[in-house]
């Protein structure tokens, strides 16, 4: 009987070991992986959010267009557009469901883990009631205990009769806390399972409506494929109007480097007459202004434009923000940077256009002073200096900002106009490195 309960005790504490151990094991697995779940989860919920509502935006804007049964590039580049955010929104889906996947078989490792437990405890319990049922009773309490060789060992006896007692109440306490966790991950499963169900049904529908935008972009591009001649008249107009935009541009730019080449070649003239000074001071002749021919800066295109102290500064600081600016107007990205290509022909988009509403405000990306404002076919483009680097707003309606202005960053500096053609407000913005574009795309958020 004793050698009975001494094996008990033992296992017991085997177990209780062991049970630690993968105790303390999983609750590192959950501390660490619990908050990246939450905040992965989130992020996507919230971007799938945002990409619904622009999604949105742009069948509004594209109702409006086909209303007009217009046939215009706007069509597509607006179709193009809600086709790469419903892609975007399966792949983000995509990736819920796999997060969901990892956390499914972690909650269902722990319910197994759990029941495994559960069963081991109601074991250990019943055996305990069963040796507490056949020496029940006062009587063999005290037998055992009096049946001790001297007081010590009677008194470990009664130690041990209580040990017992306190062992069988920690255990059914045990087993309801385990019990407890069990019905908790049980739950949590389900949940994940019934997210799981939404999110396939979500992707499901997504696909279809996928499809169905694609057919629509397929018959629009035949029906301007059909009148050849209304396509080539809109692209060659794009080409004029985007060849005008950057040959102002590039003037602005060459002008800010002639004008830095200017003053850099000043600072070099008066450093060497400086030094010229010194030198004669030291050797004690007098210093020649004929001597001292004017040193031509050194510096050529966009170096050139962060060759001061400040301009340097700021050109880095520029730099440093990329990916942490917030965009010039709220709304959707419709034509991406680079080649755009419509049937045979291909057109180069040095910028982003970004679709947003009727009236919306613009605002500078980040602090810097207004090199030009120009207009061009019938609306107004604003061109900022930030060092080397120059950021670019146009189709702008009206403009609250000068030449030669400083301004800071999210500064309102005017309203995006509306096409009076197809009612569509768009403007487009640009970041060019001395007189290079570069993608904007990766420096806004």
């Amino acid at each position: 009987m004793i050698g009975i309960l001494i094996l008990l005790i033992v296992l017991r504490r085997n177990y209780f070991c062991m049970r630690f151990l993968k105790i303390l094991i999983l609750l590192f697995l959950l501390i660490s992986f619990e908050p990246l779940y939450a905040q992965s989860s989130a992020a996507l919920k919230k971007r799938k959010e945002a990409i619904t509502r622009e999604i949105e935006q742009l069948k509004k804007s594209r109702s409006k267009i086909d209303r007009s049964k217009k046939l215009s590039l706007n069509q597509i580049n607006l179709l193009n557009a809600q086709i790469r955010l419903r892609e975007e929104k399966i792949r983000t889906i995509n990736t819920e469901i796999r997060i969901l996947d990892t956390k499914i078989i972690s909650n269902t490792t722990e319910v197994k883990n759990l029941q495994t437990d559960l069963q081991r405890l109601k074991n250990q319990y019943a055996k305990m009631i069963v040796f507490a049922h056949k020496n029940q009773g006062t009587y063999n309490k005290l037998m055992f205990i009096f049946a001790s060789h001297d007081f010590n060992q009677a008194y470990m006896r009664l130690r041990y009769i209580q040990q017992v007692g306190r062992m069988r109440k920690k255990q059914a306490y045990d087993i309801q806390n385990t019990q407890t966790s069990l019905k908790k991950e049980i739950s949590k499963l389900d949940q994940n399972k019934k997210e799981k169900s939404s999110l396939l049904l979500d992707q499901i529908s997504e696909k279809q409506t996928l499809g169905k935008d694609k057919d629509q972009q397929s018959k629009i591009l035949s029906n301007l494929t059909k009148q050849q001649k209304v396509l080539q008249q809109q692209l060659s107009k794009k080409q004029k109007e985007a060849a005008a935009l950057n040959s102002a541009i590039q003037a602005a730019i060459r002008k800010e480097i002639r004008e830095e080449q200017i003053k850099a070649a000043e600072r070099a003239r008066i450093a060497a007459a400086k030094a010229a000074a010194l030198k004669a001071k030291s050797s004690g002749t007098k210093s020649s202004p004929e001597k001292t021919e004017e040193i031509k800066a050194s510096a050529k295109g966009s170096s050139i434009l962060a060759s001061s102290p400040e301009d340097a500064k700021l050109s880095s600081s520029f730099m440093g923000s990329r990916g942490r600016m917030q965009k010039p107007a709220q709304g959707v990205i419709t034509l991406g940077f680079g080649q755009q290509k419509y049937n045979n022909v291909t057109i180069f988009n040095p910028g982003i256009n970004i679709k947003t509403n009727p009236g919306a405000n613009v605002s500078a990306v980040y602090n810097g002073k207004v090199s030009k404002v120009v207009f061009l076919v019938n609306s107004y483009t604003i061109i900022i200096r930030h060092g080397e680097y120059f950021s670019i707003y146009s189709k702008l309606k009206n403009v609250t900002v000068s030449a030669g202005q400083e301004v800071q960053a999210r500064q309102s500096i005017g309203t995006v106009a509306t096409d009076a053609t197809d009612g569509l407000t768009e403007m487009q913005f640009q970041i060019w490195k001395g007189g290079t574009p570069v993608n904007p795309s990766g420096w806004i958020m």
